[in-house]
């Protein structure tokens, strides 16, 4: 059975793993169902009209909940406390990675670290992605993608300077 867009209201939290806070949102258990089964991995859908593709992420105790960091919640005007109107249905293409581009080219003229990146899980895949495109800088972003390239292509962990 395909599932449909959900629509829901929620209010934005304080949450997220002890070693990560930030912002969340619980997702309703009928929303969940209406994601349909088994439950998808990651969605795709608005907060308050901003796009987003999001994991969703799993409770103590059972549900699931998104995660906003501080510029999505920007991007979207919203803070914590506030309630947030969300549109959620499966992601379509769960381990699409959106690569930047310094990444792309790094690893076009270094063949072995796009090798280590595919060996990579999807979630690593994005985390390496995120880290690259998340820098302010032109020059952060170029250098984040020669550090990254080149621990893979080592067959380093990415994130482990060892």
């Amino acid at each position: 059975m395909a599932a449909e867009t959900s629509v829901f209201e929620a209010r934005l939290e304080h949450g997220g793993p002890s070693f990560m806070p930030t912002q969340v949102v619980v997702v309703p258990p009928l929303v969940l169902a209406a994601l349909g089964t088994p439950l998808p991995r990651r969605v795709v859908g608005t907060l308050n009209g901003y796009a987003i593709r999001r994991g969703l992420l799993p409770l103590t105790g059972g549900g699931r909940y998104l995660m906003f960091n501080k510029d999505m919640c920007r991007e979207a005007a919203v803070q914590v406390g506030q309630l947030v109107t969300i549109t959620l249905a499966p992601d379509p293409e769960p381990d699409r990675v959106d690569v930047p581009e310094e990444l792309a080219e790094a690893m076009e003229a270094w063949p072995e670290a796009l090798t280590g990146f595919q060996q990579l899980s999807g979630s690593m895949q994005r985390a390496v992605a995120q880290h690259i495109a998340t820098a302010k800088q032109p020059e952060t972003r170029a250098r984040r993608a020669v550090e990254m390239t080149e621990r893979l292509a080592r067959g380093r962990h990415p994130f482990r300077k060892l």
